[in-house]
């Protein structure tokens, strides 16, 4: 085996036929733009096409975060309206006591009278926290209507979690309710 030597394989190129040498020359290059195309071209078009996917990729977060500065002004317009909503100054014992007061203040307004109004529990859900009413009431069925949507539309977001409805008596047109309502409040 020994040395590489050259003069041996150019003997051995001037020895072959034009056709085996155009063969061989065609082979040569050939393999050489393999070479070039596998460790130089290949390796920088890679290159080139994950930095273009990225420059798309921010190119549509800045646009999506220039639509969001053109709405700015309107979006802070409109979450101003939801302030009181989301920041409750109240203590939770004075939250319970401002939907208790405003409860009673339903019923009395829609001429309900209520048997009984006390407070539920209250269950912290990761940023937010559930307040529970129970209570119980009789009136009229077109009144309880009135002060169940009463309830349902206030301005402190109420729902009526759970509700049953009875007659007082058999003849009587007065009804009995017990439900319980909600409110989704921020800590």
């Amino acid at each position: 085996m020994g040395t590489f030597n050259l003069q041996a394989i150019s003997k051995k190129i001037t020895g072959l036929s034009a056709r085996e040498r155009l063969v061989f020359h065609l082979s040569v290059a050939f393999i050489f733009l393999m070479l070039l195309d596998r460790l130089i071209i290949s390796p920088i078009s890679s290159q080139i096409d994950a930095l273009n996917k990225e420059t798309q990729q921010e190119e549509a977060m800045i646009k999506k975060n220039l639509r969001l500065l053109a709405q700015k002004d309107k979006i802070v317009a409109q979450s101003s309206k939801f302030e009181s909503y989301l920041n409750s100054s109240l203590s939770q014992d004075e939250e319970v006591t401002a939907m208790l007061k405003e409860i009673e203040d339903l019923a009395n307004k829609n001429s309900v009278y209520l048997i009984d109004l006390k407070p539920g529990d209250v269950k912290q859900s990761g940023a937010t926290r559930k307040y529970l009413i129970n209570l119980s009431l009789e009136a009229q069925m077109d009144q309880l209507a009135v002060f169940m949507y009463g309830v349902e539309s206030s301005d402190r977001l109420f729902t009526i979690e759970k509700y049953q409805i009875e007659p007082k008596s058999r003849e009587s047109s007065v009804a009995r309710c017990s439900m319980i309502i909600s409110r989704v409040a921020p800590p």
